[in-house]
């Protein structure tokens, strides 16, 4: 093995040799169970990011252990074609680089444009996962929109709507005025600003109306331009104030419409004056309150955000109405919607009707996450699916235990959405995405089928009637919610299918149970029968993951300059490269100088290689249950190190047995205590890391794994053999090489699925010494360590676990009172139990070797002993002479000078936090940080009182 670990040097080759002879492939034993994992599909908009990396690592490393232990193992790997984001990213290119938009080159051209970019992207996200080391079968890519997923989107749709669960309605939508589409809740930025909040006169229609001597209402709105599209006022049949007016009406200002006071407890007596103005076109709340009160709905605004010429009027169901004017004022017909705001305001305030406008109000605003613009509750006529017959199935397979969250609380989630769950808007107004199967006559009939020759043959319509097919494309999640059937092969009754689903768990974020989780369960329990034609269930296990945030706990973005890309963590980039590649196509240019200061702070000298298997041990240690991770470069760093510890320690036992009888053809062989030791603390290790990895707590698995890896294996174990390489019988030789060998050998099946790349590397040198086969083969493919009560030791680990106390306390006080690691010292034991006493006495030889000791001496009840530090272990008090160790003068001297040291940070730090100005200013993790450092030196102090008095005592 190379003198050096080199990640770079290892990683990239080994990869390929994986993929190349088909080791991620199930190996189709149907004798073994199966286990599948479906990846969720990365958009093709980009590269991957930290997120991304997070939850890839968590099911490699899922896929990885299941594999090894002999099951039928499919991960399945695809990407989502991402209907708006991808438009966008694509028509923005095209004006970059080209000056044209979508529209100038046409439907077919822009398509033709787009697949072209997937190819691309697609490339470069197959590029990151395989960097990564993800064990897919790649051979079974599938893609969101490749051929046999769009049959399958058109089979779901056309049944779904045969079965009346899909059906075509005006209802309102968000609507994103310059991507001209309808978009989800999930794409809906919610935003706090300052705005304005008016007040607004409302005469009454009834001027005989003398009880409360009113002759208008006021109503309070943020959203003014509105008001043209009006259609009632409504008030709480509790207030005393206006319950006497329900049920008369308004004259809507400057359009003269006579309008109805109602009464709905949605008005809230105690905000504002208590009247609320209702738009059902262009307000949520609004829309159900017309609703309940079968309110007329107007839509007073064009696609585009502004004014229409004619407002559209339609009844309560949607349908075309003549009962109310479509006249719009002409003086604000075409204007901009907010432009529109101005001069409505102003014509109030001229007519006197403008009572107060409240400014610097606190406003919630909704945006479009991509397009950055305010978006607007649009009445239009899009595609739904009935979704509450499909979750009542679904809430019971969570309810009887079919599926299970990891952690428990998300279900609560899953529930309170499932349970009030509102019909599903599936139409996009896009050109990117799979076309609704839909097509209309001359007369505006619709014809739903798989295709237009399918829909001309079950309806006998003739050739030569014309028919046109919905422009609209289905919503992205729509396919998506078929993921884990229709990539198996469905609609076809496939051998894959049959073996694989329902596929064993799912790794996703919290912020998609509903928009994924829900609608991946909801169809396939509709869609997916057993023989007895129970639905079946997509997942077994919803396992959800925290949001990566950066070391300050923000969420990353572009927009705040503080994305990681993971392979720059895997590969190191330059300073220069990391400010270009967060700077470069910025949505807002203006935040370049602080996006390139804050990155110089975090980043002054770029970032180093640290290889693919301390990336991926960093992001398993961080995965505590579902809570958002604060990424730390120090922990990265230190998973660096972690991985050339075992480098390096592999290379020891490499060559103390490599070309050594290490007893696997036979001989001889004594075990140390040693031996014994470390062989039975591994096979608790096995029991309590296999417990990990089923319960999903990878961070304790990968805890668990570094310390058993550096401290017990690599500090004590290797440490605590070399007595017996210097000096053992060829017997002890034998035993302890092949302890050697074994334990590391196992230590390396137990820690490849979080660290493929350097256990494979090592594991086939070790190889070639255990196995008579010495033919190709791979660690993936070996069986994971299992738990061996042959191996079971209790008196070995506690003879072990005395001795290291020992030897750490003998450690130490070396430290503490600043003696030498090499100067032999005498220890004395008093009133040592008789489980110490024969401890000692059988390795006496091994403890003053490891803890350089002059001796070891036990003392009895009567002896009198010297002045000495002392330290408390189990079944003893171990005292160390400090006569003649220490030159008194000089180590009081010592001791003075780190006290004032010591003193002056106290100081400076309890000023620090003291300070008010400090406190309020500073972000959490930095005080935070400082009270620990403040702990410590005081702690610091503490025991320097106790050195102090110990060495005036000399």
């Amino acid at each position: 093995m190379d003198k050096k670990y080199q990640p770079k040097k290892i990683e990239q080759q080994l990869y390929k040799h994986w993929e190349q002879r088909g080791y991620f492939k199930p190996h189709n034993d149907h004798k073994q169970d199966s286990y599948c994992i479906m990846i969720p599909p990365p958009n093709i908009t980009g590269s991957l990011h930290m997120g991304h990396a997070f939850q890839q690592t968590i099911m490699d490393t899922l896929i990885r252990y299941q594999r090894m232990l002999g099951k039928n193992t499919l991960w399945q790997v695809g990407t989502d074609h991402a209907g708006i984001a991808t438009q966008m990213v694509v028509e923005r290119k095209m004006v970059a680089e080209e000056g044209k938009n979508r529209h100038d080159c046409g439907r077919a051209a822009f398509i033709t444009k787009i697949w072209q970019w997937e190819a691309q992207s697609s490339g470069t996200i197959n590029h990151q996962m395989r960097r990564l080391g993800v064990s897919v079968d790649w051979e079974r890519a599938r893609f969101t929109m490749d051929e046999g997923l769009s049959n399958a989107v058109k089979e779901v749709f056309v049944r779904l709507y045969q079965e009346d669960l899909i059906y075509r309605g005006k209802r309102l939508v968000n609507w994103d005025p310059t991507l001209r589409t309808a978009i989800s809740d999930l794409e809906v930025e919610h935003r706090e600003s300052t705005g304005s909040m008016w007040q607004l006169r409302y005469p009454l229609a009834e001027s005989t109306y003398t009880a409360t001597k009113l002759d208008y209402l006021v109503v309070s709105t943020t959203r003014p331009e509105t008001m043209l599209g009006d259609t009632g006022v409504a008030v709480n049949p509790a207030d005393p104030r206006y319950r006497d007016l329900i049920g008369k009406f308004v004259i809507l200002p400057l359009v003269g419409r006579r309008i109805p006071i109602v009464g709905d407890a949605h008005a809230d007596m105690t905000k504002g004056t208590g009247c609320v103005k209702i738009t059902p076109a262009h307000d949520f709340n609004d829309y159900e309150v017309g609703k309940r009160h079968a309110l007329p709905m107007i839509n007073i605004f064009t696609f585009d955000g502004a004014i229409r010429q004619q407002a559209e009027v339609f009844d309560t169901n949607g349908e075309t109405s003549q009962a109310i004017s479509s006249e719009i004022p002409v003086a604000f017909r075409g204007l901009e919607r907010f432009a529109a705001r101005k001069a409505i305001v102003a014509e109030f305030d001229r007519l006197n009707l403008l009572v107060d406008e409240v400014t610097d109000q606190e406003l919630t605003v909704p945006y479009g996450d991509r397009s950055g613009v305010v978006i607007e509750p649009m009445l239009t006529d899009q595609w739904y699916v009935r979704a509450a017959p499909l979750a009542k199935v679904a809430v019971k397979a969570v309810e009887l235990g079919e599926i299970n969250f990891v952690s428990k609380q998300y279900e609560n989630m899953y529930f309170s959405w499932m349970r009030d769950i509102q019909d599903w808007c599936i139409s996009r107004q896009l050109w990117w995405g799979h076309r609704i199967p839909a097509w209309y006559d001359p007369e505006g009939r619709v014809y739903v089928g798989r295709s237009e020759i399918d829909v001309r043959q079950q309806h006998q319509l003739a050739d030569h009637v014309p028919l046109r097919q919905e422009e609209d494309v289905l919503d992205t999640w729509f396919s998506s919610g078929l993921w884990t059937f229709s990539t198996l092969g469905w609609p076809e009754d496939t051998e894959t299918l049959r073996t694989f689903h329902p596929t064993s768990v799912v790794v996703s974020g919290f912020d998609i149970i509903f928009f994924w989780i829900a609608r991946m369960v909801m169809l396939t329990m509709h869609f997916i029968k057993t023989d007895n034609g129970k639905p079946q269930v997509p997942f077994k296990t919803v396992y959800i993951t925290g949001l990566i945030r950066d070391e300050e706990g923000h969420k990353m973005s572009k927009s705040k300059g503080n994305i990681i890309d993971p392979l720059d963590m895997v590969d190191g980039i330059s300073l220069v490269a990391l400010l270009k590649k967060r700077t470069d196509n910025m949505m807002q240019p203006q935040l370049a100088d602080s996006i390139c200061k804050r990155t110089k702070k975090q980043f002054p000298h770029g970032i180093a290689p640290h290889g693919t298997d301390a990336l991926r041990f960093t992001l398993t240690a961080l995965a505590s249950n579902g809570r958002d991770i604060k990424w730390d470069m120090n922990r990265l760093e230190g998973y660096r190190n972690f991985c050339n510890k075992l480098w390096n320690a592999s290379r020891f036992v490499l060559i103390n047995t490599e070309e050594h009888d290490c007893g696997f053809d036979g001989g001889d062989q004594v075990l140390s205590l040693a031996d014994r030791w470390i062989l039975a603390e591994f096979n608790q290790l096995v029991t309590a890391f296999r417990q990990a990895l089923d319960n999903y707590r990878f961070d304790l698995a990968a805890g668990m794994l570094y310390e058993f890896t550096w401290n017990q294996f690599c500090d004590w174990y290797l440490e605590l053999t070399k007595q017996v390489m210097s000096c053992g019988n060829d017997a002890e030789l034998r035993g302890t090489r092949h302890t050697l060998v074994n334990v590391l050998e196992a230590l390396l099946r137990l820690a490849h699925p979080i660290m493929p790349f350097i256990t494979e590397t090592i594991w086939q040198r070790l190889h070639n010494l255990t196995s008579s086969n010495k033919g190709e083969t791979t660690i993936m493919l070996q069986p994971f360590p299992a738990y061996d009560a042959a191996l079971e030791d209790a008196a070995a680990i506690s003879d072990v676990e005395w001795m290291k106390q020992a030897i750490i306390a003998v450690r130490t006080i070396r430290a503490e009172m600043n003696i030498a690691p090499n100067k032999p010292l005498a220890v004395l034991l008093r009133q040592a139990s008789q489980a110490v006493t024969r401890i000692v006495n059988e390795n006496r030889r091994l403890i003053v070797t490891i803890a350089r000791l002059e001796s070891i001496t036990l003392m009895s009840a009567d002896d009198t002993w010297p002045v000495s530090v002392t330290k408390i272990i189990n079944g003893a008090e171990l005292l160390i002479p400090m006569n003649g160790i220490v030159d008194k003068n000089t180590e009081l001297a010592r001791l003075a000078k780190e006290a004032v040291y010591i003193e002056g940070e106290i100081g400076r730090i309890s000023a620090k936090l003291n300070n008010d100005y400090f406190i309020c200013r500073a972000p959490e993790y930095v005080v935070v940080k400082e009270r620990q450092k403040l702990a410590r030196y005081q702690q610091f102090r503490t025991k320097l009182l106790e050195q102090h008095e110990i060495i005036a005592s000399l």
